[in-house]
């Protein structure tokens, strides 16, 4: 078979993409090949044949037009050669489309010399010369050639405004386009105008964007399908959904892009699920259709969503492609679907010749974010071209679980390849050291961020921020902020973390007042510092607030607002805010759950925090301890115990907050065995190393059943220094059981850790009091008078008509105050004649009603029978109000609940919750 027979019949037969190298090489100089597309077959020419002119360049049009499509340079430079051997290399024509074949090769410096050599070039070798060198991103070069150009059409402005926009210079592009109005000598077309739109979106302008739609309608260019597309556009990223849809709706037979758009713009503007609405109500799909819809579903917390589209794209006939695989990885990553995840990796695998690095990157999320690190790994070392992404993700994933030593490592590793470390990866390692002990490498990394340039941007100057808030230097982070050259609502958010991580509210307060621009993550910033720094009130008035000026709460904010209502007691104002959540859906959410479980235990509730457990879907370790931690608060401590077990037969595994709730429930119901037993476990079968808190119980436990020098054993054997709570709860005991020698002794230890707080001095003096040391009941009062230090107040409230009514000890400014003595006086001859009130003899205390028996006869001059009587106290309930409040549920046979300082007393027909051991 000759050569020509065997070209023709590889292309024909084998339907080639592009002519076979190793037959091509061997062609001889002075035949030219062409492969014309719309035939799918194999031109070859003999130049002894006689053509005309017209002819030849007719051939040699269509062989650098095929050139130029497949991108192919042996091809070019054979054509080219043939072309200076038949002597038509002088050719303006041909010359133009060598410009055109060269640039579309990626060899701009041939075009570059071919183009110097044309002796009389026209506007379209100017053009396409230009088109090259824009497309090669020499901008530059291409702006110098522009302002030489002898003449100019459309072309050649669009050429350039097109050229800064793909460069990243959209400004440019808007000068450029007002560089052409000033000169009014060229016909518009549509063009110039769709790339100006694009640069009038990216910067925000929306004014300006106005301005040219008006111009585009004055024109009568509205009805062209390119500038409707651009039109749209830029309103979306100009944030003027309601702009863009009146465009959309005014189009008969919107075009993909447009549907795409406004897909987009729905999802960003009105929620995923309008966007989804959109999305069904288009007459077809596009893989970009699908790709959108799959990236808003993953981008809005959808995983399960974004896998189920991804499903039905497939069952559509669409193919993914690298874009489809990262949105669906990323969603299998939201969601922890390391099955599904791992059924995508297979997939690729199989279906991909080589894996993109965008895929690649996102399994390395997708592995590191579901815990499988080793995976991440192998998927990182296995990819051919580890770029920046790469190195970030599996850096992050790493840090994620707690790995910051290995994160660091890598981050030092990746310094020595050739990748440049960019403000994403900075972003990410300076995360890592936001801890106290990572602080000098935190530290170490800002000095590097200045060497490197990069102390000026705005994530960095965030990252900086946020690193030094979270390792308590607000000082440090504000001195950042204020260098910092522009800020964002980000920059201002974290300075108001930053000083909620050191309990400065007001100066929380001052930024949160300042910020120029306020989104929802701002204002559930600012209302959980109000929460988390016992502001309960300011945090709730600042949710109002937050509804009065139109901000649309999330699930954080009803998260925050309901756990102020738990720690300030308030029921109604609680229950309205949940119904409010689940009226927007939010109901259901865990952490509004779990805070919703918090505030009905706080408030004594516990049938209603048990109903709430049992209804959600899905409980986390957080459900769990709230609903353990609101028993032992009430004093139901064999139900705490009951949960924990279900707990553990659920393969929930307990954290040290766990083990607090079991321990503090063991406590308050003298559960001493079961305390022990836990004690134990805890170390034991989990490994978790006893904290304050959990000595503080034991010694509780230990000390409320008597066993005091358990008790102080315990103490002494630990590995660290006993804290105020722990010799509190001995102290505390000691008083229960009148072991003034041993209170002594707490006492001393006490007053080492805090000198001014009177709470051990008023325990101390009790004691001696109850033990009959006068003496040194009266020594320690004048130590007190003379130290200046004062007894706490103590107070107690109840809700009535929803109204909160305060009374303190022998109260006689309330307006229904007689009243409620003569209730008093009423009950306390029901409860003598009972024979069970034995009234205290001690002469040094006078006859005095205790806020909490003010509180109580209110209640029951004020609230209906049927109703049970809830009563909240600052300080610990003595134990003569105890007993009063118990016998009056007796003689009433109404349920009182009251909050002490220290937890919940059920009292109902004569009996406390707490058994008499408080």
């Amino acid at each position: 078979m000759n050569l020509e027979a065997s070209l023709q019949y590889e292309v024909n037969n084998h339907e080639l993409k592009s002519p076979p190298m190793h037959l091509l090489n061997c062609l001889p100089h002075r035949w030219l090949l062409i492969r014309c597309f719309s035939t799918k077959c194999l031109i070859l020419h003999d130049p002894s044949v006689q053509q005309s002119y017209m002819e030849l360049s007719q051939k040699f049009y269509e062989a650098m037009k095929a050139c130029a499509s497949l991108k192919s340079i042996p091809i070019a430079r054979k054509l080219h050669a043939q072309l200076i051997s038949i002597g038509l290399d002088s050719s303006v024509f041909l010359q133009n489309h060598l410009l055109h074949m060269y640039s579309n090769c990626s060899l701009i410096n041939d075009a570059c010399r071919i183009f110097s050599s044309i002796n009389n070039g026209n506007v379209f070798s100017w053009n396409t010369i230009i088109n090259g060198l824009v497309i090669s991103g020499r901008i530059k070069e291409a702006e110098d050639l522009f302002n030489k150009m002898p003449e100019r059409d459309s072309a050649s402005w669009t050429t350039m405004m097109s050229g800064y926009f793909q460069n990243g210079q959209p400004e440019e592009t808007i000068k450029q386009f007002a560089s052409m109005i000033r000169c009014w000598n060229y016909v518009f077309d549509p063009f110039c105008f769709s790339c100006t739109m694009k640069a009038c979106g990216s910067l925000g302008l929306i004014k300006l964007g106005c301005q040219l739609h008006s111009l585009v309608e004055k024109l009568d260019f509205g009805s062209n399908m390119a500038v409707q597309s651009s039109v749209i556009d830029m309103y979306i990223k100009c944030n003027s959904i309601v702009s863009a849809e009146k465009i959309f709706l005014r189009i008969q037979k919107p075009s993909l892009f447009c549907w795409n758009s406004m897909i987009y713009g729905f999802s960003k503007f009105y929620g995923v699920r309008k966007a989804f609405d959109l999305f069904t109500q288009m007459p077809e799909h596009d893989h970009v259709s699908w790709n959108i819809m799959i990236s808003i579903f993953s981008q809005h917390g959808f995983g399960v969503q974004s896998l189920g589209a991804f499903v039905e794209m497939w069952n559509q006939g669409f193919r993914p492609n690298p874009m489809t695989y990262a949105s669906v990885l990323s969603a299998c990553a939201s969601i922890h679907e390391l099955g599904w995840g791992s059924h995508l990796h297979a997939r690729i695998v199989r279906m991909e010749p080589n894996v993109d690095p965008y895929i690649g990157n996102g399994l390395i999320d997708m592995y590191a974010k579901c815990g499988h690190l080793s995976s991440a790994r192998k998927v990182f070392n296995n990819l051919t071209e580890q770029n920046m992404v790469s190195w970030t993700s599996l850096i992050g994933g790493v840090a994620q679980f707690g790995h910051q030593e290995e994160a660091l490592v890598l981050f030092n590793q990746m310094r020595k390849t050739p990748v440049n470390v960019d403000e994403f990866t900075l972003t990410t390692v300076l995360g890592v050291c936001s801890a106290q002990n990572y602080a000098l490498t935190g530290e170490q990394l800002h000095e590097f961020t200045i060497k490197a340039g990069m102390d000026s941007s705005v994530p960095v100057g965030n990252a900086l921020v946020t690193m030094y808030a979270k390792c308590g230097n607000a000082d440090k982070a504000n001195y950042i902020f204020e260098f910092m050259p522009i800020r964002d609502i980000i920059s201002w958010t974290a300075m108001i973390m930053a000083y909620s991580q050191v309990g400065n509210v007001w100066k929380a307060r001052q930024f949160f007042d300042k910020m120029p621009d306020r989104n929802v993550i701002t204002w559930n910033s600012m209302l959980g510092t109000y929460v988390q720094n016992g502001f309960g009130e300011e945090g709730l008035k600042l949710y109002k607030l937050m509804w009065s000026e139109g901000v649309t709460p999330d699930w954080i904010t009803y998260a925050s607002a309901v756990s102020a209502c738990a720690d300030l007691a308030v029921l109604k104002l609680g229950n309205q805010i949940v119904a409010h959540a689940e009226k927007l859906g939010f109901g259901s959410n865990v952490s509004v759950s779990n805070s919703t479980i918090t505030m009905y235990s706080k408030c004594g509730r516990m049938d209603e925090a048990q109903k709430v457990f049992d209804s959600m879907y899905e409980k986390n370790l957080i459900s769990w301890n709230a609903i353990m931690a609101g028993y032992a608060q009430n004093g139901y401590g064999k139900k705490v115990i009951e949960i924990f077990e279900n707990m553990l037969k659920r393969n929930c595994k307990p954290d040290h907050i766990s083990y607090t709730s079991v321990l503090s429930g063991c406590s308050h119901s003298g559960l001493v065995n079961e305390g022990k037993h836990y004690f134990s476990s805890m170390i034991e079968d989990f490994g978790i190393s006893p904290t304050s808190e959990h000595f503080a119980c034991m010694v509780d436990l230990l000390g409320r059943s008597g066993l005091l020098e358990e008790a102080k054993s315990l103490i002494d054997g630990m590995t660290f220094k006993p804290n105020a709570a722990i010799w509190g709860a001995l102290l505390s005991a000691c008083r229960t059981h009148r072991d003034s020698d041993l209170a002594e002794f707490a006492v001393r230890n006490l007053l080492e850790l805090d000198a001014e707080d009177s709470g051990c001095y008023v325990l101390l003096a009790n004691i001696y009091s109850e033990s009959g040391k006068l003496e040194a009941f009266a020594d320690v009062r004048k130590y007190m008078r003379e130290r200046g230090i004062q007894k706490n107040l103590g107070c107690s409230w109840i809700e009535v008509d929803n109204r909160v009514h305060v009374f303190t000890v022998n109260d006689t400014n309330h307006l229904e105050i007689r009243e409620i003595h003569n209730m008093l006086e009423e009950i306390t001859k029901k409860i003598e004649g009972t024979g069970l009130y034995l009234s205290p003899t001690n002469y040094l205390r006078s006859k005095a009603y205790h806020s909490e028996k003010l509180a109580v006869a209110f209640g029951l001059t004020s609230l209906p029978a049927w109703m049970p009587i809830h009563v909240m106290k600052n300080l610990r309930v003595c134990q003569d109000c105890h007993l009063v409040i118990k016998l009056i549920s007796l003689v009433t046979s109404r349920e009182l609940i009251v909050r002490d300082g220290y937890r919940f007393h059920h009292f109902k027909n004569g009996l406390c919750s707490c058994g008499d051991f408080w």
